[in-house]
């Protein structure tokens, strides 16, 4: 993979992990109401959970285009019209959507469990994989290759969530990004539609 091609991946994948909703929810809760420990684990159990996913989408695709490219091309069409739809859906998202946070009881293995089902329970999230993977996944692509896409997926993920545990622990960041959640919505609305138009000519 070129570094280019490899920056790119990085951008999405870190525009894909910084977006409200259900994952940065749930960190936030277990921050806010076990205190740092609690945050960090479930932000390092969630990015298992993509990792996982990320690891089982490309090796599927990878069958996929080696085998039946007319279903690959299906699908990519598919996970072209729900990113739209994630897209139109985070523009008309209204202000703190997504980063409302209830404060309940939390603890490590609370917080571990919780981290791990929200991921892996989330079928937006394997939908959303097969759309953006589709565009670095090749069918003669080395392992090493498919490794290093696995491991930005997951490293991105779980830094996020770590960075938002910690910050979140000891600062008044809380209320800062619920302040201007509106705008993270959008810019995630404009890079989902960009992405899904990519995908839908490519």
């Amino acid at each position: 993979m070129s570094p280019e091609l490899w920056l790119s991946l990085l951008l999405i994948c870190a525009l894909g992990a910084m977006s409200p909703g259900p994952s940065l929810a749930m960190v936030m809760r277990h921050t806010v109401s076990g205190g740092r420990a609690p945050g960090v684990v479930a932000a390092l159990t969630h990015a298992l959970g993509v990792g996982l996913y990320a690891g089982l989408t490309v090796l599927g695709l990878a069958t996929v285009i080696a085998h039946q490219p007319w279903l690959f091309r299906v699908v990519t069409l598919g996970g072209a019209l729900y990113l739209a739809w994630l897209g139109v859906q985070a523009l008309r998202a209204g202000r703190g959507e997504g980063l409302r946070v209830a404060k309940v009881a939390s603890g490590r293995r609370m917080a571990m469990r919780d981290g791990l089902l929200v991921a892996l329970g989330n079928p937006k999230l394997i939908v959303f994989f097969v759309a953006l993977l589709s565009q670095f996944v090749s069918a003669d692509m080395s392992v090493a290759g498919r490794w290093l896409i696995v491991a930005t997926a997951t490293l991105v993920d779980g830094g996020w969530y770590v960075l938002v545990a910690l910050l979140l622990s000891h600062s008044r960041v809380l209320p800062w990004l619920q302040r201007r959640a509106v705008w993270i919505n959008r810019l995630t609305g404009v890079v989902l539609l960009g992405l899904a138009a990519r995908v839908a000519l490519g």
